[in-house]
């Protein structure tokens, strides 16, 4: 592959594989969504000379016509772009199938007609619901606890369909957990470092218990990286994953204890999920990942959490800590 488009480019993880792939050589066509300010998301915070080498889409994933165009012309695919905090898909799951379904079904459907070599489907670990069994192996039953997990399946099938049925060169990566710099509030790293970095002494959560195997998000960008560059992944689901919990409440505690170890926790109703909603752990195989290409970590949570901490101490403004980010 030589030239690939990366949608959901402007996000958190879609930016970094993005600045991965420009490091590797890559040509790169940015799927960004389309808005009237003219802006990129996060890829406004590359170097302006990596930007310069950037090919920019700005377009909606629901639209099948404008995924047609932006992908002529590329031997590779990574479909980032989707709907993905779960508390919002509880109000409003109608924009999750229209995202994470139609939008992957735009793109498997686009793929068929225009034939790159490698087409990446990105799903999640909520897709496994809480553990029956650990780690995690990609065998493991599927189970919708959200409506956001409901639609991450949906696509997900779709993809495979999309292989069995027209020998479509689709590879399904099911990256665990991820964190690091540029992620949102929405998610949990970021919600106790900006409120801790804010001065404040009670830190605001949901459930403490349940457990998460968190990727440093340059670990996953590489793992994204790793598997389209090998053959045998074609026609796989490939989970990244570290094979390492922790529980909130003690990844909170960790927090605490680097930044401010006089805060303390308190547990909010409104930011628990519904009881059979809640996937109380999650703890991945990367057993494939490692014998498909030798991908490992190379970040440990500490090391992770350290570098999270200094980016976000930088970019508190864009933190908004006396709200509940959905």
């Amino acid at each position: 592959m030589k030239k690939v488009l990366v949608t959901g480019a402007d996000g958190f993880i879609g930016s970094h594989l993005t600045e991965l792939l420009l490091e590797k050589g890559f040509e790169v066509r940015a799927f960004t969504y389309y808005n009237s300010f003219n802006t990129w998301g996060w890829l406004e915070s590359l170097p302006k000379e990596k930007l310069r080498e950037l090919e920019i889409f700005a377009g909606d994933i629901r639209d099948p016509n404008g995924v047609r165009e932006a992908m002529k012309g590329v031997d590779g695919v990574f479909h980032l772009a989707a709907l993905i905090a779960i508390p919002f898909s509880y109000h409003s799951p109608d924009s999750y199938v229209d995202t994470n379904i139609k939008g992957t079904l735009n793109i498997l459907q686009a793929a068929r007609d225009l034939e790159p070599e490698r087409v990446l489907i990105t799903s999640t670990s909520e897709v496994y619901g809480t553990a029956q069994y650990v780690p995690i192996d990609e065998k493991h039953p599927y189970q919708g606890q959200s409506p956001y997990s409901a639609t991450k399946i949906g696509a997900d099938r779709l993809a495979e369909s999309f292989y069995r049925s027209f020998d479509l060169p689709v590879t399904i990566v099911r990256p665990f957990n991820t964190y690091g710099p540029r992620q949102s509030a929405r998610a949990v790293i970021p919600t106790v470092v900006s409120q801790l970095l804010a001065g404040k002494t009670e830190i605001r959560l949901g459930s403490l218990t349940p457990t998460r195997d968190f990727n440093y998000v340059k670990d996953t960008a590489n793992g994204f990286y790793e598997i389209a560059v090998c053959d045998q992944a074609v026609g796989e689901e490939i989970n990244i994953a570290t094979q390492r919990e922790i529980s909130i409440g003690e990844l909170a505690r960790e927090l605490i204890r680097q930044i401010n170890p006089k805060a303390g926790i308190v547990c909010e109703a409104q930011r628990t999920r519904p009881e059979k909603s809640e996937v109380n752990r999650l703890l991945g195989c990367n057993e494939k990942i490692r014998r498909l290409t030798g991908w490992e970590p190379k970040y440990t949570l500490e090391e992770g959490l350290s570098e999270t901490i200094a980016w976000i101490r930088e970019h508190m403004d864009i933190y908004k800590t006396d709200i509940y980010n959905l």
